[in-house]
């Protein structure tokens, strides 16, 4: 078996060493820099290259695309410039006009006509009791001032001609929000007949005198001082008030309603010739007779716990009543009632209270 000459597995036979000769005679192979090196021609080729004719338009175009740079980058900076002036203006009349509307805001609507007729009642309240008028006859002029006033206003709710007229006499005494409801004058007349109805003459001169003034000087002082004083928490002892109440208007109210109850029992329940639940002699009393309900057995103990009698008559009792009357204005007018009207809750909630506290007087009164 013979084998090829030119196998590559060659076997040391004759014809391998001329192979081998060969390979040792070989150049070496030449070595392939990976990193062109640069000769002097080829630098200077390079550099006639780029100071020929042909190649200086890249050199225009940069010159062009710098030039042009800069010129954007002028109209940029006027740009720049001009928004910034506007800007400050705008800023200035942003100012101007957070300014204005802060004015506008801080502008007070005092609800002068409104606040006016309010508070004539009280004066009219307080004539007529001094001047010794029958109740039946102001509770028939009450009941047909009602049957007035209810029918309009149920045409002004149902029709739009008779609004605007209705608006166009009487509309400067109505608030923005009583122009799509129920007039609160409504509500005033049946509080007022409530009172006059349900709790002792006096008590319910007291609670319209309340209605009338207290509330109109909770709202005055509160528009006018409210902004100065925190609101009053969402509720106190489990009673809720109302958010837009101010501490300002609680206190103006609490002090008028102490001022209401200690001038009419002190200077006008005397004008009248009876009915007076309070006397400054006597204290707790009404239609002259002394109510105190407790057992004998349960008055002798609190004797002799010196408890009873409790003294309700000159600057003590006056005192006493003032203070509760002047508290129950205040949490009255601030409470919150949902939708109902405060012309309706305020007279009947501090005519309860205060008749309520004179009942509680009589128990220990002596």
């Amino acid at each position: 078996m013979s084998l090829p000459a030119n196998d590559a597995f060659s076997l040391g036979f004759g014809h391998d060493s001329i192979r081998r000769s060969r390979g040792s005679t070989r150049s070496p192979s030449p070595k392939l820099p990976f990193t062109p090196s640069r000769s002097p021609s080829l630098s200077r080729s390079r550099s006639a290259d780029l100071t020929s004719p042909a190649n200086t338009r890249p050199r225009r175009t940069s010159r062009r695309i710098n030039s042009h740079t800069s010129t954007h980058s002028s109209k940029l900076a006027d740009v720049r410039e001009v928004d910034d002036h506007t800007l400050q203006k705008l800023a200035q009349n942003g100012v101007h006009t957070t300014a204005r509307r802060e004015k506008q805001a801080t502008k007070i609507d005092w609800e002068i006509p409104r606040k006016a007729l309010h508070s004539s009642i009280g004066f009219l309240t307080l004539h007529l009791y001094i001047s010794n008028s029958t109740t039946k006859y102001v509770l028939l002029g009450l009941y047909v001032g009602l049957a007035v006033i209810v029918p309009a206003d149920i045409l002004r709710l149902n029709f739009p001609a008779f609004a605007r007229l209705y608006e166009r006499f009487l509309g400067f005494l109505m608030r923005e929000s009583e122009k799509k409801s129920t007039n609160g004058t409504i509500w005033y007349i049946i509080g007022v007949l409530f009172v006059l109805t349900a709790f002792p003459l006096d008590i319910a001169v007291v609670s319209i005198l309340i209605l009338s003034w207290a509330d109109t000087a909770a709202s005055t002082i509160g528009r006018a001082w409210g902004r100065y004083t925190p609101p009053l928490p969402n509720h106190i002892l489990g009673i809720p008030f109302a958010r837009r109440k101010s501490l300002a208007g609680f206190l103006a109210a609490t002090v008028t309603g102490a001022c209401i109850a200690a001038g009419f029992w002190t200077w006008i329940a005397p004008m009248r010739e009876s009915g007076a639940s309070w006397s400054w002699d006597e204290g707790v009393i009404v239609e002259n007779t002394q109510y105190n309900w407790l057992p004998e057995p349960v008055k002798d103990y609190l004797r002799q716990l010196d408890v009873f009698p409790i003294n309700t008559s000159g600057w003590l009792g006056i005192g006493m009543i003032s203070t509760v009357a002047g508290v129950v204005s205040g949490v009255a007018e601030a409470l919150d009632v949902g939708s109902l009207d405060d012309n309706l809750t305020l007279p009947i909630i501090s005519g309860s209270c205060i008749w309520g506290f004179f009942k509680l007087l009589g128990l220990f009164s002596s």
